[in-house]
């Protein structure tokens, strides 16, 4: 538990904000590309989200900024036990999390259900972009 006193509230949240709007530009800026990785079309995917209530349209926003609250945590005590805190010691750390972690578990994820490359790129891209956002915030703030 003394290990917790060490983790400071602030930076992890404002981590955790900056790439949760992250997530958000890039998604905007990459919908297209991603629901035709689906297999789908922009049309397609407002037919199925047409009959969904507002709680499960917004669900995964919500669910998407818990994880980055607990990705953020995580990183955070991380980089307590390296002790070395700056901008470019925490996008390292987060880097090598997304290298050894997010990346490795993606991929073979999507190997085995066959998804496309296209979709494994764009979506490990994007967490390679938290982890990176989250790993410097946390190591310029000192946390």
């Amino acid at each position: 538990m003394a290990q917790l006193q060490n983790l400071h509230a602030l930076p992890i949240v404002l981590a955790a904000v900056v790439a949760w709007f992250f997530g958000a530009a890039y998604y905007s800026l990459l919908c297209r590309k991603w629901l035709a990785a689906q297999g789908k079309t922009m049309e397609q995917s407002k037919a199925e989200n047409a009959d969904k209530s507002t709680a499960a349209k917004v669900a995964p926003f919500i669910l998407s900024f818990v994880a980055e609250i607990g990705m953020a945590a995580v990183l955070s005590g991380i980089l307590f036990h390296i002790g070395i805190y700056t901008v470019r010691a925490g996008a390292f750390s987060g880097f090598m999390c997304w290298l050894g972690f997010v990346l490795t578990t993606v991929v073979v994820n999507n190997a085995y259900t066959f998804r496309k490359v296209a979709l494994t790129a764009i979506d490990t891209g994007h967490w390679l972009g938290v982890l990176l956002i989250i790993g410097a915030v946390l190591g310029g703030f000192g946390s």
